[in-house]
């Protein structure tokens, strides 16, 4: 059977939406974070401001029409900075230690983690964390899932992969489907 277009509006109706802030709202936000910007970097001179003001208009135009408004999470960002400062903190830890080590203990390696954030900006944010993460490179930004390259090829990394895509998820306001396997 086909599915028109008009059956899919219908159908679509009952699917849960996530909520979206609005163009007006996302691009009203850019241009005062763009005008902040532009006032740093001129320190401040109101001459600046002729070429500034089209300048900071434009740029938040072109971003709303490129980067179209996400949902994300105050609470969800409160929370992440702590987890990605104490990750980073005992990766780098790690990383020395093992740099620093007389026998070089490391055992290079490519782990693939299956995907449960939607496509879009969560993913990339995701890959981007886990590359700035000691001992990780996100080596391949795929379809199914993300493959990382990690210095200790030996330890399974999904417990940990699973904590960095919660607190991402939390960051845009997503709720995850349970891993497979969880109750």
């Amino acid at each position: 059977m086909m599915v028109d277009g008009e059956d899919r509006k219908r159908c679509s109706a009952f699917l849960p939406r996530e909520p979206r802030p609005s163009r007006w709202w996302s691009g009203c936000l850019r241009a005062v974070l763009f005008a902040l910007l532009w006032w740093m970097l001129t320190g401040g001179a109101t001459g600046a401001w002729t070429v500034g003001a089209p300048v900071v208009l434009l740029a938040a135009l072109a971003s709303v029409l490129l980067l179209p408004p996400v949902a994300w999470s105050l609470g969800g960002i409160a929370r992440f900075v702590p987890f990605f400062l104490w990750r980073s903190l005992c990766g780098g830890v790690d990383v020395a230690r093992r740099a620093l080590h007389p026998r070089l203990p490391i055992s290079p390696g490519l782990f693939c983690y299956p995907w449960r954030l939607p496509p879009g900006l969560p993913r990339v944010f995701m890959a981007n964390t886990v590359s700035l993460l000691p001992g990780t490179l996100s080596a391949e930004l795929g379809a199914n899932g993300l493959q990382v390259h990690v210095l200790n090829g030996r330890k399974d990394l999904s417990s940990e992969l699973e904590k960095v895509e919660q607190s991402v998820a939390a960051v845009f306001g997503i709720s995850l489907p349970a891993v497979s396997g969880e109750p």
